[in-house]
């Protein structure tokens, strides 16, 4: 039997008007719900936002306790079940997934295709072209790009002193240190880099004895780095797609002719650095700002995930670059952005 998990989407969330977002995630949640999830996580409408308050946790419980007790939907085995629409959207989505299968076999497996970055450049790819029918209105974002607010309603949020929980977090990998058996854990993560080198038994469960041992993840993921080495991923910003989506647009246009008599006038094109700093690794918004930037005829320079401050400070003095721009999920605007500054 498949088993099946689902987590309602966190590209839908909006930080305008954020209350629509409970509308989103109830027909997100209704969708998985009648696809037969066994699974599912719904998101909290403020999470565009901020780590979810109670309130918003308890909202995004309800949803799935009222679709369940109050609806009793899942007291159907197939609701959908005999839809000719559902089952030609089917159709279409396994001829889509057989063709983008096709395409990663082309290369040599999904291996290779991830090595290439193929499944990132089309992830990209389509970033790209749904956010340039966004921002031209096309595709409609109820409270962003129309029926916006005159004034937005104050919202509370949690704030969480990031500072505060670094320190507890040492704190307690302190006290696991000094309480396990060194002698033991030791000996798991040995037996860990011996599985990886060797490229024989089970990786996972190595891995599942070492943290048994009161080995830290930091320490399973070091050990594991020992033998793999660390994936450096390959930064690239994709070019014409968000454009494409302007067509003969006006005002694009003339954006981009304002920007060609800049670099007339100045012999060179204006520069951007993007950074992504800190525990962040969700750079779909960033790639798809640099996508834009670089159709619009900018000089876009990209930043690896996770750099510091003080590495971000060091490109940008490196490169000269006229703007810096950072995209953070994390409160990053909070610590590292003052940083930079």
């Amino acid at each position: 039997m498949l088993r099946t998990h689902c987590q309602t989407s966190g590209v839908s969330l909006t930080e305008q008007d954020p209350h629509n977002n409970i509308v989103r995630t109830t027909i997100e949640a209704l969708a998985a719900t009648l696809g037969g999830t066994q699974s599912l996580h719904t998101n909290s409408f403020d999470e565009a936002i901020a780590l979810p308050t109670e309130f918003s946790s308890r909202i995004a419980r309800n949803t799935q306790l009222i679709l369940q007790l109050e609806s009793r939907i899942t007291d159907v085995v197939d609701p959908l079940g005999g839809s000719y629409y559902v089952e030609a959207l089917t159709s279409q989505l396994v001829e889509g997934a057989k063709a983008l299968i096709g395409e990663a076999e082309a290369q040599g497996g999904m291996t290779k295709a991830v090595q290439t970055g193929l499944p990132k450049l089309e992830i990209e790819k389509a970033a790209a072209q749904r956010q340039a029918r966004v921002d031209r209105g096309e595709d409609v974002i109820v409270g962003v790009n129309r029926y916006r607010l005159d004034v937005e309603d104050s919202l509370d949020v949690r704030d969480i002193d990031n500072a505060k929980v670094r320190l507890e977090q040492v704190a307690l990998l302190q006290r696991i240190r000094a309480s396990r058996d060194e002698a033991r854990c030791q000996s798991m993560l040995s037996a860990l880099r011996e599985y990886a080198a060797k490229d024989e038994g089970n990786l996972l469960e190595a891995a599942i004895e070492a943290a048994r041992a009161r080995a830290t993840l930091g320490e399973i993921s070091a050990a594991m780095e020992d033998v793999f080495g660390r994936h450096l991923a390959i930064t690239r910003v994709i070019s014409g797609v968000y454009a494409d989506g302007y067509g003969d647009d006006p005002e694009f246009a003339a954006i981009t002719g304002r920007i060609a008599a800049f670099k007339a006038a100045r012999g060179r094109a204006p520069s951007i650095f993007i950074a992504k700093m800190g525990q962040d690794g969700h750079d779909r918004g960033a790639k798809v700002i640099a996508s834009a930037f670089a159709d619009l005829g900018f000089a876009v320079h990209m930043g690896d995930l996770f750099e510091t401050a003080p590495e971000v400070a060091a490109h940008v003095d490196e490169l000269k670059v006229d703007a810096v721009g950072v995209s953070s999920l994390a409160a990053g605007h909070k610590t590292l952005v003052p940083e930079l500054i």
